[in-house]
């Protein structure tokens, strides 16, 4: 059901954090052979994993394609659903629906559906001059396909927006960055007074908290928020940290510090900020970028080039949080230790070959979409 002419807030839909409780993860699997090298085969051995650890925890829904579907389903575990969509590429936090809820009510509104899903604009991070691959039709239709499939209500809306770039704590508090929202290749034509106006009303969030920019390298989103700082609880964020000065993410996190040490959330609070080092710094090398069929379709991959690795951008599962691990071991086992203070009443599940995601543009955050339980 198509929910036109109205907001989500209109219907007392609002977006919750992502720590309530889930009914299900969306995932998609790589195939793209020029963003995934060696035909998506390291990077499907990534996803695998990555979906089984999450379905230790959760249902999940694999999406594959018709060419990739007996390869999904014969890499997975058989727990673990995978059903036939077409898309054009795997980053279901961006093209797949954002979830929105309503609290409990009588009456009249009981009979109306307590989740719906939020159907977003797309432009492949940028646009034909900009974007991270030319043909971006497919990814347009995922959210309204997974809304279908669950008989989920569906708000369409024309901003250009990616959920990545967003993340609340369910209390009315909006994080996001400047460097990508603000950038002239989403929304020209809205101005920032606009934008936050079109937040307020589709998520049902009172404050947006502005941070300058987004982790060092992380072009291929314009500086997506997930990368660079998240909620634990309300009042509490996670943020990529280095404490190497010559780092080009010093500067990056220490503006970003700034903003969060004067910012107050909607319930007036002070935020507290935990600090989580960023791995290595780590570059693709040759014969990473070799593995690449480079045809002028995608975004192209130099050797060389920093990968934008973020502890940040892991998934929070159903008494769980699925981090990723790099292959860094000193900053590896430090993530998990400080994501262990963060969240006591989680088990920290480590997952390795995350490298192997963050060489087509993100992470295990940016992979996933979780779908809410119904109130």
């Amino acid at each position: 059901m198509e929910l036109k002419g109205t907001t989500p807030r209109e219907h007392g839909y609002y977006m919750p954090a992502e720590w309530v409780p889930h009914s299900h993860c969306w995932m998609g699997w790589p195939e793209r052979p020029d963003n995934w090298r060696d035909n998506g085969a390291h990077g499907q051995r990534a996803f695998s994993n990555i979906a089984s650890a999450i379905s230790r925890f959760e249902p999940v829904t694999v999406c594959a394609s018709s060419a990739q579907w007996n390869n999904a389903r014969s890499q997975l575990p058989e727990h673990i659903r995978v059903v036939e969509m077409s898309t054009n590429d795997t980053w279901f936090r961006d093209t797949g629906p954002t979830f929105v809820i309503r609290k409990s009510v009588s009456g009249e509104e009981k009979s109306r559906s307590m989740i719906a899903g939020i159907d977003w604009n797309f432009n492949s991070y940028g646009g034909v001059e900009e974007g991270c691959y030319e043909d971006w039709s497919l990814d347009l239709l995922i959210a309204r396909k997974i809304l279908e499939i669950e008989k989920v209500p569906r708000f369409p809306h024309s901003m250009i927006l990616e959920g990545g770039s967003i993340h609340v704590d369910g209390e009315g508090t909006c994080l996001t960055t400047e460097e990508c929202l603000l950038n002239k290749n989403r929304n020209p034509g809205l101005t920032k007074a606009q934008i936050e106006d079109e937040l307020k009303a589709y998520l049902g969030v009172e404050t947006i908290i502005w941070l300058p920019r987004g982790l060092f390298g992380d072009d291929d989103t314009n500086g997506h928020i997930d990368n660079m700082c998240c909620f634990v609880r309300p009042g509490v964020v996670l943020l990529s940290w280095t404490d190497d000065e010559s780092d080009p993410q010093y500067e990056r996190s220490i503006e970003a510090l700034s903003v969060l040490n004067s910012a107050t959330d909607a319930k007036g609070r002070k935020l507290q900020v935990i600090k989580l080092h960023v791995p290595g710094p780590l570059y693709m090398t040759d014969e990473e970028a070799a593995g690449l069929q480079q045809d002028g379709d995608a975004k192209t991959r130099i050797p060389g080039t920093r990968i934008a690795a973020s502890y940040v951008n892991f998934y929070h599962a159903n008494g769980a949080i699925i981090t990723p691990q790099f292959g860094d071991e000193k900053w590896d086992a430090e993530a998990v230790r400080v994501l262990a203070l963060a969240f006591p009443d989680y088990e920290i599940v480590k997952v390795e070959g995350a490298r192997e995601v963050a060489l087509g543009g993100g992470n295990i955050h940016c992979i996933t979409q979780q779908q809410p339980a119904c109130p």
